[in-house]
């Protein structure tokens, strides 16, 4: 395995909230834990984020604070596609991608999802109506958990 791979896994493993993490490529494996004298890791469970219902029960919520997850929508929601961080704009201080109630096109960035120190861009991927944003700004996310509702 790569140096530079592994020493990238201890950046990794230094700036998260992870304790363990081990990688296997074909027959090579490492393992690096920040546990002192072997002490044992106890899992700890991940939360389960559940998609919205499509039933028309709640109204549009306003732009400055987020919709909770159990709040019903019309639409469907765009997911995170990996873990990170949520950002509504490009830049603080900027203006955000989208606000409730704008109509967009599929394509248009709705927000970012920082990973790794990689901006990645969140596209729609349909035409539509910002119904909700379920995130705050600089939230982490998990994998598939809904951020933006579009109707």
């Amino acid at each position: 395995m790569d140096i530079r791979k592994v020493k990238k896994l201890i950046e990794l493993l230094e700036e998260s909230n992870i304790s363990e993490i081990e990688i296997q490529e074909g027959e090579e494996s490492v393992r690096i834990s920040r546990h002192p004298n072997g002490t044992a890791w106890q899992p700890q469970p991940m939360p389960q984020y559940a998609q919205p219902a499509p039933v028309p029960t709640a109204a549009p919520v306003a732009a400055s604070e987020p919709a909770t997850e159990s709040a019903s929508f019309r639409g469907d929601a765009v997911n995170s596609p990996m873990v990170g961080t949520f950002y509504r704009s490009p830049a603080p201080g900027a203006k955000s991608f989208v606000e409730v109630g704008d109509t967009i096109k599929k394509g248009d960035t709705v927000c970012i999802v920082e990973a790794m120190k990689m901006m990645n861009q969140i596209e729609a991927d349909r035409d539509g109506v910002v119904e909700a944003i379920l995130v705050e700004d600089g939230e982490p996310v998990e994998f598939d958990q809904p951020m933006i509702v579009i109707a």
